[in-house]
């Protein structure tokens, strides 16, 4: 597979582990490599690099033969990642895999790997701990930022974008649609009629002043209308559909592959399921998680973040 990427991007192992250094946790972690069997000297893609803990825990296993292969949208996520993963602790030198990093989305991953040359491929798909921690980056409405919101710092869509440029009707429409929120309508009114908005926690005083005679409700009212926008700004559903199409993940995969999904919301979570079942209806998919899996409720009280994490695997027949 080495000729489908650029040289530069090989990645050779040496040093010392130094891990991510922003108190990342990933999410169901230990489910996630389980149904993924990673096979000694395998092939395997972290299509959602992140800052590398899944993938750490799977170069542990693939040893001096295997290849690991990581993709992600945010330049600054494959900057620690590579830090962690081309630092190997001591116990681990000698017997650690050709790791390759690329600054792509996932939705690109059947116009990068070969046909049928992977043994397993795992997706955490929404925002990360890195990003949400960053109010530089306008992912948070718990902290003051720039309307920004984008994974891939070179992205030309903004939240700023959206928020301060986009129709009243299609706004609310997106806020509908990707934030499943019921007051779409009256928020997208709030938001036009304060123009210009420039800032996270500006956006997010304007959502709850709209939202203020409805009934409380236990999540923060923004929370719904950031989600959307986020979406809208990262394409992140049409990216998702690219990499579960036939042309994507489960083209790369060889048989007996799998290919796990971790989402966060139902929208992500539908996707996932129907294309597994559809799969599976084929005769493409074996599925392996008939119900979805959920995080345990000591994993909820270490991290509140893998409260709504829904896993699902399958294995390409």
């Amino acid at each position: 597979m080495a000729e489908e990427f650029e040289a530069d991007e090989i990645i050779a192992p040496g040093g010392r582990h130094g891990g991510t250094g922003v108190g990342h946790v990933s999410v169901l972690l230990k489910e996630a490599i389980d149904f993924l069997a990673v096979r000694r000297g395998g092939s395997y893609i972290d299509a959602t690099l992140g800052l590398g803990g899944h993938s750490w825990e799977i170069a542990k296993r693939l040893g001096a033969q295997g290849r690991l292969i990581g993709f992600d949208k945010d330049t600054r996520a494959l900057e620690l990642a590579r830090k962690s993963l081309t630092s190997p602790p001591a116990q681990h030198a000698g017997d650690w895999p050709e790791v390759t990093l690329l600054h792509r989305s996932f939705a690109e991953i059947g116009r990068v790997a070969p046909p049928a040359s992977v043994d397993g491929v795992l997706a955490d798909i929404g925002v990360s701990s890195l990003q949400l921690g960053d109010a530089a980056r306008g992912f948070s409405f718990q902290a003051e930022g720039p309307l920004d919101m984008r994974m891939d710092p070179h992205g030309e869509r903004t939240a700023d974008q959206v928020v301060n440029q986009l129709d009243e009707s299609d706004l609310a429409d997106l806020i509908y649609e990707f934030g499943e929120e019921r007051r779409s309508r009256r928020i997208a009114r709030a938001i036009v009629r304060s123009r210009p908005i420039r800032t996270t926690a500006h956006l997010a005083q304007v959502i709850s002043a709209a939202s203020r005679s409805m009934n409380p409700e236990r999540i923060h009212p923004a929370t719904r209308t950031f989600q959307a926008i986020r979406i809208y700004v990262n394409q992140e559903l049409e990216d998702l559909k690219a990499f579960l199409d036939e042309r994507g993940a489960p083209h790369v995969l060889k048989p007996g592959g799998r290919l796990v999904v971790i989402s966060f919301h139902s929208l992500e979570d539908r996707m996932v399921k129907d294309a597994f079942r559809d799969g599976a209806q084929r005769g493409q998919f074996r599925l392996l998680t008939k119900r979805i899996v959920t995080a345990s409720d000591e994993e909820v009280d270490r991290n509140p973040r893998s409260r709504s994490a829904k896993l699902r695997a399958v294995e390409k027949v």
